[in-house]
């Protein structure tokens, strides 16, 4: 298995632009979580600007199915959103 992390990147004024859609982005993440998908996911300190979830997993293909099914991004509140392998040198499994 290895490590992927999903950043996203928002729009302005997120935080006020995500009501309607934090509890369906919450529930995914925490199936994704009890799945052991997800490590472990949050958004940056202010300014909020961004987000990242950590994955473990075979392939990037489940951080991308994720963003690509995350109401966030298909309602235009994540502006970018990128996968990058992620190579653990400490801690981990």
């Amino acid at each position: 298995m290895n490590y992927y992390i999903l950043f996203y990147k928002t729009i302005e004024n997120y935080v006020e632009k995500r009501a309607p859609y934090r509890s369906e982005h919450l529930k995914l993440a925490k199936e994704a979580h009890e799945k052991g998908d997800i490590i472990m996911a949050g958004a940056f300190a202010e300014p909020a600007d961004g987000a990242a979830l950590i994955f473990k997993a075979d392939s990037p293909k489940i951080a991308e199915d994720f963003a690509k099914n995350d109401p966030y991004v298909k309602n235009g509140l994540i502006k970018e959103w990128t996968v990058r392998p992620w190579t653990v040198v400490v801690g981990g499994e």
